[in-house]
């Protein structure tokens, strides 16, 4: 009797294991951008609480997206947001994307003054000036790293005297100074004929570059202290366009062969059948350079916003997300280079850290 019952257990217990075990309960379905708030926006606290446990961005759906979007600032940066936001749209995202090309001065001027924008595009870091009228309005503001720009050095075609090896940062520094009005100025053997200076405008963070990089070291009050003359002598010099659109710049350039002008690299590959990118110090402005780190006139490229925002907002966090997480399909096509590695993964933590605030 007792053999009996134990086999009736086992046949029974076979029977049931074939059957999938009636007690077993199906998991429930997990969204990737987990819950969505009544609005249709994905909660910056949900994003980050993925973003943490997987130790990566969490997925945003731009279908689940909702809300508008305003940005402003650096005409350099502008292409590549633009582009992003393009992508975001064609995905699914359903709200209104304002970005309007200002200048990285005049984007940190709308977001840390006036606080009329949710994101500034800069191609400069923000100064600690900026920083304390941001603060000032209640505004704690946040770097996100976003890609890398070479700046270009630019002639017209027609311009036969700089050899292939191009120009040294010092002479470039001098064709845009007060200390010289002719080529011939720079070097003898150039053609003694006047120098047309174009230049971004002085709110452009290019601008702001090419002062420090170029001109600030090659014109000093004190040489102990370091103390930059270059704007000055930027400034003070003859025939001189500022601009704060690079078109403009590229049509001036165009427009004589005694012409010089700079701009981010991306004007110039736009535009490399009307004008010359010149070496500097024999190396020729290229991804390969730039990522060798050969080329002296690269730069980072940067947004910013803040914590309150992306958490009073969530389709900012989610937009931020969006770029951090797709920028390196894009940034190429437009003509940058991807931010090094780990720039651009302490920019994604800086985010997951703002989402948990």
């Amino acid at each position: 009797m007792r053999r009996f019952v134990i086999l009736s257990l086992l046949i029974l217990a076979l029977l049931l294991a074939a059957c999938g075990g009636g007690a077993k309960t199906e998991p429930t379905p997990v969204a990737p951008s987990a819950a969505v708030e009544a609005t249709g926006a994905a909660s910056a606290e949900t994003v980050a609480e993925g973003a943490a446990a997987e130790g990566v961005l969490a997925e945003v759906n731009p279908l689940e997206v909702t809300g508008d979007i305003v940005t402003a600032g650096s005409s350099t940066v502008y292409p590549l947001s633009e582009a992003m936001a393009e992508r975001f749209i064609d995905e699914g995202y359903a709200g209104n994307i304002t970005i309007d090309s200002i200048g990285s001065g005049a984007g940190f001027e709308r977001f840390c003054k006036a606080g009329e924008t949710d994101i500034a595009n800069a191609s400069r870091a923000i100064k600690d000036s900026e920083i304390e009228s941001c603060k000032a309005i209640g505004r704690d503001p946040i770097e996100f790293r976003v890609g890398t720009d070479a700046l270009a050095v630019v002639v017209n075609p027609d311009n036969t005297w700089i050899p292939a090896e191009g120009m040294t940062l010092e002479q470039v520094a001098l064709a845009f100074s007060d200390q010289t009005s002719k080529w011939s100025d720079i070097d003898p053997t150039w053609p003694d004929q006047d120098i047309l200076r174009f230049s971004p405008g002085t709110d452009s963070g290019t601008y702001d570059y090419f002062i420090e990089a170029v001109m600030n070291p090659h014109f000093v009050v004190d040489a102990a202290a370091d103390e930059g003359k270059g704007e000055e002598a930027l400034l003070k010099s003859g025939n001189l366009q500022l601009s704060e659109d690079d078109n403009v710049l590229v049509q001036g350039v165009e427009g004589s062969p005694n012409a010089i002008g700079y701009f981010g690299f991306a004007y110039y590959e736009e535009n490399a059948d009307l004008l010359r990118a010149i070496a500097i110090e024999g190396v020729d402005p290229s991804a390969a350079s730039v990522d060798a780190g050969e080329y002296p006139l690269a730069r980072p490229l940067f947004i910013y916003s803040t914590a309150t925002i992306i958490n009073e907002k969530p389709q900012v966090g989610s937009f931020i997300n969006f770029y951090l997480s797709y920028v390196d399909d894009e940034i190429v096509r437009v003509g940058y280079f991807p931010a090094p590695d780990a720039a651009l993964d302490a920019a994604r933590q800086a985010l997951v850290d703002a989402m948990g605030q």
